[in-house]
Parts: structure tokens; sequence; C-alpha cells
């Protein structure tokens, strides 16, 4: 593949991901936005979330070992400082630093 390939590739691939992005502030920027959307948008966050926080902790939590009490002690300390602190990149940055400390140190 040459040079000009793959900078075309790049361009179209960040032109089609502007393009989505921008895609509703140019929808939206002259009516007010329909309140489906508005419920939708206030409601998907944690829904992701929640899928997210399912499907990574399916594998610790069914088999228990290092890394279900690795997963459990990191739970407690992102709830713990979530509720402290109210900061969410502290919160999972935090648990997850831990985490991975505790999976590599646990025997």
């Amino acid at each position: 593949m040459n040079p000009s390939h793959s900078i075309l590739l790049i361009a179209i691939a960040s032109g089609i991901t502007f393009l989505i992005r921008a895609l509703p502030f140019l929808v939206f920027k002259k009516r007010q936005m329909p309140a489906f959307i508005k419920e939708i948008a206030d409601k998907l966050p944690p829904a992701i979330i929640a899928v997210l926080v399912i499907y990574c902790l399916k594998s610790p939590l069914t088999v228990f070992g290092t890394e279900t009490v690795a997963a459990s002690i990191a739970i407690a300390d992102v709830v713990i400082l979530h509720i402290w602190k109210r900061n969410t990149l502290l919160s999972v940055a935090a648990g997850t630093i831990l985490y991975m400390i505790f999976i590599r140190c646990l025997p």
C-alpha cells in the first residue's frame, strides 16, 4: 500500500467521523431538539456504562479467584471514591489502577 492511499483512507475516515459528530449540531442549530432525543441523550450514557460494567465483570465474578478479589476491591474503591469526591475520572482511574496492581501482585 503506497503512502498516498493511506493518506486518502485517513482523510476519508476523518471527514466521515467529523461529519457524523457535527451533524446533530447542524440539524438542530435553528430549532429546538425534540423531547424524545433529549430523553435518549439523558438515559443513554448511564445505560452504556451499565452494559460495560456488566460485560467487564462477568468473568471475574463468576469464577472465584484472584481476579474476583481484585475486582471486588476495585469496585468498592470506585464506589467509595465516587461517593466521596464525585469525580468520575478519578474514580474510574483509581479503580483501574488498583485492579491492575492487584491482578499483578496477588498470588
